[in-house]
Order: structure tokens, then sequence, then C-alpha cells
């Protein structure tokens, strides 16, 4: 059985945002068994020694299937996609069209994205000069996205795959600012994407793992 290492507690803005939501949707998507182990962020228990040994950079999500152990959402995607046979085409053009599209969402499309989250949050920077000029590089990246959709229902294939997990979760960063209203397209994508049932369900299990209700963290 898969474990996954996520969040038991963390800090209250960020709950709702963490990487460890993107791996237990694949989860639920693919239907591979696995156990949550929940870890306490707020009290230090990702510094500890056990869990340095198998997460790099101290990060959640990391996950041990059976001893094979895998971190960074991105590959931990890939990798599930690839062992249930489920989220990424049969052949090697298709393969290679998501794992693009995966690398897109989190090299290109996230970028402007999370500081527009961190300086909404946290209140990272208070230049008016730096948030308009990240509102423009991310209108410039969302604007592609949108091009992108013409006649598609999906961002990397025809069906649904791990680069639509990793897209839409990063588009949830943004889901408080009037951003995305521009493009018809991208919205719908988005709507679409996070009414699939297994989103539902991982939102569900999210919420009761960190003790809150899923309305507050829509």
């Amino acid at each position: 059985m898969i474990t996954l290492y996520g969040f038991g507690r963390v800090h209250k803005k960020v709950i709702g945002e963490t990487r460890d939501l993107r791996v237990e949707w694949a989860l639920q998507e693919t239907g591979l068994p696995y156990r949550v182990q929940p870890l306490d962020h707020t009290g230090g228990e990702l510094d500890g020694d056990a869990y340095s040994r198998i997460s790099p950079f101290h990060q959640i999500p990391v996950i041990d299937d059976n001893g094979f152990v895998v971190a960074e959402s991105a590959a931990i995607l890939l990798y599930l996609a690839e062992k249930a046979g489920k989220l990424i085409p049969d052949d090697v053009a298709g393969r290679t069209h998501v794992t693009q599209w995966c690398f897109a969402a989190l090299a290109t499309v996230e970028l402007p994205l999370a500081e527009i989250f961190m300086i909404d949050n946290f209140g990272i920077s208070d230049s008016e000069r730096h948030r308009a000029f990240l509102d423009q590089w991310a209108g410039r990246v969302l604007g592609n996205l949108e091009r992108r959709l013409d006649g598609r229902t999906w961002i990397a294939c025809a069906d649904f795959t791990v680069a639509d997990i990793l897209l839409a979760a990063v588009l949830r960063e943004i889901r408080k600012t009037d951003l995305i209203e521009p493009y018809p397209r991208l919205k719908a994508y988005y709507a679409r994407a996070l009414a699939r049932p297994a989103w539902q369900r991982t939102m569900a299990a999210y919420a009761q793992r960190l003790g809150v209700e899923v309305a507050d963290i829509v």
C-alpha cells in the first residue's frame, strides 16, 4: 500500500493550498490503495531526522510505495499515473505531452501566481509596482492558456491527465482574485476539473484530516 506523507497540522493561512492535495487527488482518480501519514508542520515534525531521510528538502508531499520513495509533487503524480496505467496516455508522444504540461504548470504558470498568493496572504511585498508587474505577467500566462484551450477540454490530451491535476491546483492559488475572469475558456476548464468526484472526495478527506470544514477551503 502507498503511504502519502501529508499535513496533519499546518499554518492556518495555507490550509487548502498545500501540495499533498495534488497527490491525494491523483490517488483518488487512479483508485490505488493508500493511507495518509499526517505530519505536524507547526511542531517541526518535517525537520526531524526520520523525515529528512526520505524528503531531501524537508517538504510535503512524499510517498512511500512499499519502500520506493518519491518526493516532489509532479514526480509523484507521473509515477502514480505510470503505476496505475491511468491519467497518462500509453504512447510516447502522449506521455511526453503530459510531461511537458506538468513542467509548464509548475515552471511557467505557477511562478507569477505563487508570488501573487504570497503577497495577498502574507504581505511579502507592499509595492504596488511589483504587484502590477505580477498581474501583467500572470495575464500573459493565463492568456496563453486561454488560447491553448480553444477547442480543447483538457490541457495536454483529449482525456483528463495528471497535467490537469497540476494545472488546476496551480490555478487555485488565484481563486480569490479576479485574474481568471477575462478568460472564459480557462475559467470553464478550472470549473470542470474541480467538479470531478475524485477532487470532491479529496477535499472531504483533507478537511477531515486538518479538522476544518470543506466550505472554508474551497
